[in-house]
């Protein structure tokens, strides 16, 4: 038997097999279940979404020998022979193929005669708009004017190269691009029917590279299934598309978020192994950094339409708004950079780069560090501050402090935090937590109840884990919810991060340069654009 293209196969024959478009497929039953039928229908959208498929189901919906109905029964010879392409009062025609005013006319001579089988003779004209001038002025009488027998059903992707005197005289549907999430459930289905096996990620994949096209989307299919030798892999379809894995977006996220600058130089030559689109892996990292913010403010409004809602909640607990904003804002000045560069990878490589090194705490801390160096050796009387730590404090079930019973060899619990390198929802939930106590093989910790609205009790796990590698020895960890009565390691690296902030801003006011500006140019410090510029360091 001749193999069918998944695209021709899959092709929906009722409406209630198609995927989106509700808009449009809810005005068009309610008008066949009350019989309110137009003379003339414009389908307009972009290429694979569904105009001519929509034209040809409303055609059986027409012409069904069970009556005018928006549910074509599918198996009277009407129904049959419309899916086969063979229905003598069905005239499709490619108007890209027929401009010429002649062939119009010639089209138009038999509109008088009543259909041979059906019980409306149905004119489908795909690609409308390339009709000539003369071609519209000879169908704009008939159409404005046609037998009752007639029914007109015009398809384009270019509806502004149509005359308005045409598109005065149809009704107008505007099919939209179809989301990700609606062409992935649609490959499932397809997939399930087949029989074949697949990776989720790599239908998204798929789903992203048709473009909103139902129809791209199923012809990668086949592709994918041919190059994957009968299965659906993530790594194929990568390889397939020559796109870059979105993955890796997230995975360079991560590391920037826990500040692992080997990490961002692996992902970098996995990145370029593929020989990626540069400009589009950077611009969908600026999409990912758009949801990032969007989860911090406003979670709720975090929908699943790109298929990476649970990662991005995960980054937007791990990564603070302020870096949010400063990755977004080099990474906006790298896509416009990546327009002229010789060298794109460079340019992508040198945004993630900027990315970390500007980070403020990575920022202050290598400052510091300079600053510290150029400084006389401290005498025996200097007070070293950062060794000053305040009691460690316990939550009891009562929610009361008390002191903590935390052992010598973990009383500094910022630096033990900041050594698990624990990222996402995870990370983030340890960094709000305190020690109520910590025993060789045990740790109570109590998380901070205005942080606890992602917490379950897997996370306890996962942070035992980390604990117990940075030390070195196996620990178990019980976390309760409450008031913490400490700062948290959260706090803290807030804390320090305004301070250093602060500094930065009180170094610039006395550097010798900006001083020499002012006075040699009886220049005016802005101070709003440098809150401004605070706000976006910060």
């Amino acid at each position: 038997m001749t193999y069918q293209v998944l695209a021709r196969k899959w092709r929906p024959k009722n409406f209630s097999e198609m995927a989106g478009q509700t808009h449009v497929l809810q005005t068009l039953i309610h008008a066949l279940e009350n019989k309110r039928l137009h003379h003339a229908y414009l389908f307009t959208g972009t290429r694979g979404v569904g105009k001519t498929t929509v034209a040809r189901i409303l055609a059986r919906c027409l012409n069904c020998e069970l009556g005018i109905s928006a549910t074509p029964c599918g198996e009277c010879d009407a129904c049959r022979e419309i899916s086969e392409g063979r229905f003598i009062d069905l005239i499709e025609v490619d108007a890209a193929s027929r401009t010429k005013v002649e062939d119009t006319r010639e089209l138009l001579e038999n509109v008088q005669y009543a259909p041979a089988r059906g019980r409306f003779k149905v004119y489908l004209i795909d690609e409308v708009h390339m009709l000539s001038s003369h071609s519209f002025n000879a169908l704009l009488k008939t159409l404005e004017e046609p037998p009752a027998h007639v029914k007109f059903l015009l398809a384009t992707t270019d509806p502004q190269k149509l005359p308005i005197t045409v598109l005065s005289r149809c009704l107008q549907f505007h099919l939209k691009n179809l989301a990700p999430a609606q062409i992935v459930g649609y490959l499932k289905t397809v997939l399930a029917s087949e029989q074949i096996d697949y990776e989720e990620d790599a239908l998204w994949q798929l789903a992203r590279a048709a473009g909103g096209s139902m129809r791209d989307a199923l012809t990668l299919l086949d592709q994918s299934i041919s190059y994957g030798g009968g299965r659906v892999e993530s790594i194929s379809v990568a390889s397939l598309l020559g796109t870059p894995d979105f993955t890796l977006i997230f995975l360079l996220i991560e590391a920037l978020a826990s500040r692992n600058p080997m990490e961002i130089v692996r992902l970098q030559g996995i990145a370029a192994e593929n020989n990626p689109d540069y400009q589009r892996l950077l611009e969908h990292m600026l999409s990912v950094f758009y949801r990032i913010t969007l989860a911090q403010l406003v979670p709720e409004a975090v929908d699943n339409s790109e298929g990476d809602r649970d990662r991005v909640i995960g980054l937007a607990a791990s990564l603070s708004p302020e870096d949010a904003q400063l990755y977004y804002q080099i990474g906006l000045q790298a896509l416009q950079e990546l327009m002229v560069s010789p060298d794109r990878k460079m340019s992508f490589n040198m945004a993630l780069l900027r990315m970390y090194a500007f980070s403020p705490d990575v920022f202050m801390a290598r400052d510091a560090d300079t600053e510290q160096k150029k400084k006389p050796e401290l005498t025996q009387s200097t007070v070293d501050l950062q060794s000053v730590k305040p009691p460690d404090i316990a939550i009891t079930d009562d929610a009361e402090p008390i002191k903590s019973a935390v052992k010598p060899d973990v009383i500094d619990w910022y630096k033990l935090v900041s050594e698990c390198g624990l990222s996402g929802i995870s990370g983030n939930i340890l960094w709000n937590c305190v020690p109520a106590s910590a025993e060789s093989d045990r740790f109570v910790l109590v998380l901070d109840q205005q942080q606890s609205a992602l917490y379950s009790s897997e996370h306890a796990e996962i942070i035992a884990h980390a604990l117990s590698e940075s030390l070195g020895r196996s620990v178990g960890v019980e976390i309760s919810i409450g008031p913490v009565a400490a700062e948290t390691p959260a706090e803290r690296r807030r804390r320090e991060k305004a301070a250093a902030i602060e500094a930065l801003h009180q170094r610039f006011y006395q550097d010798v340069g900006v001083m020499a500006l002012v006075a040699g140019f009886d220049a005016k410090i802005d101070d709003d654009s440098l809150e401004i510029s605070r706000v976006t360091l910060s």
